[in-house]
């Protein structure tokens, strides 16, 4: 059965990959990088339980308690399944948070706040790296594209496509909690979650995008495991030609 969490696609390769291949390739990475569908749902479930629940009873305890819950209970699903839990842990993570500010607090608002601290915080790392010349999302993708770090000294044209999809996630970051931000301030529980969750999915659907977009028109990355693999073999032949 074909997981949702990324779709069929080459593995993430080396710079000798096939021009052709590159967009797709770059997909594919991307997609699991991200969480993929699964993931995506799996992040706003608890956000839109809450703030349903919300809605209906201005119960603060009882939506919070009810977003955690469903927020453990996908981890155990996929702990069950055997699927990667990455994103699910860092999912309950932001959510057992967010239920203990509004459980201290007794006001609704306090389950939206840590993440929006952590979301406007994450706007102006990934700008302020994109200007320093040192990109966030080259650090965060570059595991993914079995690269490392080898995009800042050996691949600049890389290095560049990872500084232009670095400004565009803090841009986008950036612009989505300077609407999000006022209401907290000055607007109600109910509008502040409503808006929250509209706003969840298209700005990273737009900072994924472009992140694609620089990145697909980008050189290959260069897949230094496979480096290091290759002199590992080259080293052992030669220790075993001389004994």
């Amino acid at each position: 059965m074909t997981s949702l969490d990324k779709p069929t696609t080459p593995e993430p390769g080396g710079a000798g990959a096939p021009a052709d291949d590159q967009s797709a390739v770059t997909q594919a990475a991307l997609f699991d990088a991200f969480g993929g569908i699964r993931g995506t749902v799996e992040t706003m479930l608890p956000g839109l339980l809450f703030v349903m629940i919300y809605t209906i009873n201005r119960d603060v305890k009882l939506s919070a308690i009810a977003a955690g819950a469903v927020a453990v209970l996908l981890v155990i699903v996929r702990l069950l399944r055997k699927d990667t839990v990455k994103h699910a842990f860092s999912g309950v993570f932001g959510v057992g948070v967010g239920v203990a500010f509004a459980l201290f607090t007794g006001s609704a608002k306090g389950f939206y706040l840590p993440g929006m601290i952590y979301g406007a915080g994450l706007g102006v790392a990934f700008t302020v790296s994109a200007l320093v010349g040192f990109p966030l999302l080259g650090v965060i993708l570059g595991p993914v594209f079995k690269e490392n770090l080898s995009w800042r000294t050996r691949n600049p044209g890389r290095k560049k496509a990872y500084v232009k999809a670095s400004l565009a996630w803090g841009i986008i970051f950036l612009a989505k909690y300077a609407i999000l931000f006022p209401l907290y301030w000055w607007g109600d529980a109910t509008q502040l979650g409503w808006v929250l969750i509209a706003l969840k999915l298209p700005p990273m659907v737009l900072a994924v995008y472009f992140t694609w977009l620089f990145l697909a028109k980008a050189p290959p990355p260069i897949d230094v495991i496979a480096e290091w693999e290759a002199k590992e073999a080259a080293e052992t032949a030669a220790r075993e030609n001389r004994t």
